[in-house]
């Protein structure tokens, strides 16, 4: 990750400046984003792109296990010429004698070359010991007739010291990985900005944009040689189309007023007891429309088979909505299905509204759940501080970059 660094002398935290490593880090992310092809980017879900550059750039800190630790010993032949309680009067060539070695290893864990990079604060005497792949090597030679050397309490001693300059580190580079986030979403909100952008530019010349005979239809993920490394989301090779979006503002506004019926079915329960799907769609229907006008009748909200709600923009559904009675976890997968099959802009907005008569809650919000989760569409649940409902992002039947966000509303029918 860092480069050449020299380890000759077994100093530690001395050789290159931590801050230095963690601003190329994001100074290569940055490029990476800057590098993607166009329509690889703009066909990339957003989020999909920026979990991979979390983790791509992710910088993982050093933890040390001690207490894993385990020492070897060996007899060797331990170089005497410095020692002051012999006489030797030519110290310019190796003196040797019988002696022991005890090797004590500590092992580790993440990139052993962080051990040679100093935090902002650091001093002139650092600690020295051997860095391999996944374990710390200190070394005592000590001859024959030599007095006992605590081997323990030495190792121990720079151990110690050792763990104030990982803390040092860890402190940097727990703040640098959390603004991965964040700094990724910029990066790739700043180039798609930039390419739809340029898009209207060119649509707006009136002249076709002939696309390459030697174009690939699909994007092929890239060979990555690291083991475990994380691999770029699949997207279309297509030309990108900016498409219409339904802002979630608006979202969450029909929502809101979708959640407000379950009052209305509190306040005059006669009134819903005998109701189908299709009657109660009828009511939010009345309720959306109340608060939404469209562009050129009345209704923006329209009906579409039998339990469906719709809201259209060009060719292409912008909101769909499905009202289902709850009937098991088979019944609400069918539900999914039938909503993945509409065709849906980029940034679909759907929800599928769950009528319950009777049936204990637990089991209903249980079963929901763990089907959307199940779901081969699935890609992640999002936080969304509902008691009577959940929310999702699934991907579309056709395009794995193309997301919908589903989300899901339990209404309590008078029986």
């Amino acid at each position: 990750m860092f480069g050449n660094i020299d380890k000759s002398k077994g100093y530690l935290f001395s050789s290159f400046s931590l801050q230095d490593i963690l601003t190329q880090q994001t100074q290569k992310l940055r490029q990476e984003v800057e590098a993607l092809e166009a329509n690889r980017l703009l066909n990339t879900a957003p989020e999909d792109l920026k979990q991979y550059l979390v983790q791509k750039y992710y910088v993982e800190p050093l933890i040390l296990r001690r207490e894993d630790w385990y020492a070897d010993t060996a007899e060797v032949q331990v170089d005497v010429r410095y020692d002051s309680r012999r006489f030797i009067r030519d110290t310019g060539r190796p003196v040797y004698a019988p002696g022991e070695r005890v090797d004590v290893y500590v092992p580790f864990e993440g990139d052993p070359e962080l051990f040679y990079a100093h935090a902002n604060q650091f001093s002139s005497n650092p600690p020295r010991a051997v860095v391999n792949k996944t374990d710390l090597l200190f070394r005592y030679d000590s001859p024959s007739d030599a007095p006992l050397v605590d081997v323990r309490s030495s190792v121990e001693r720079v151990l110690n010291e050792i763990e104030q300059y990982l803390a040092l580190q860890r402190a940097m580079i727990q703040a640098y990985n959390q603004g991965l986030a964040n700094q990724s979403a910029q990066c790739i909100e700043q180039r798609r900005t930039r390419l739809l952008a340029q898009s209207e530019r060119v649509a707006a010349l009136g002249i076709p944009v002939r696309r390459r005979e030697d174009a690939p239809k699909t994007y092929a993920v890239p060979t990555v040689q690291k083991k475990a490394a994380p691999k770029l989301p699949p997207a279309s090779a297509m030309p990108f189309k900016p498409e219409p979006t339904w802002a979630m503002e608006q979202y969450e506004q029909a929502l809101r007023i979708m959640q407000d019926m379950a009052i209305v079915m509190e306040r005059s329960p006669e009134a819903f007891k005998s109701m189908n799907e299709e009657a109660l769609r009828q009511h939010f229907l009345v309720q959306l429309n109340g608060q939404f006008e469209g562009k050129a009748t009345g209704e923006t909200f329209n009906m579409s088979g039998k339990t469906d709600i719709l809201l259209r923009e060009a060719d292409r559904n912008v909101f769909i909505a499905e009202c289902k009675f709850w009937k098991g976890p088979k019944a609400f997968k069918e539900a999914i299905d039938q909503l993945l099959g509409y065709t849906t802009w980029r940034d679909g907005k759907t929800a599928i509204l769950v009528f319950n008569r009777g049936i204990d809650t637990t089991t209903v919000m249980n079963g929901i759940d763990a089907r959307v989760k199940e779901h081969p569409n699935f890609k992640r649940a999002v936080t969304w501080s509902h008691e009577s409902g959940f929310r999702y992002v699934l991907r579309a039947n056709d395009d794995a970059g193309r997301e919908l966000i589903l989300t899901v509303l339990i209404f309590h029918v008078p029986a």
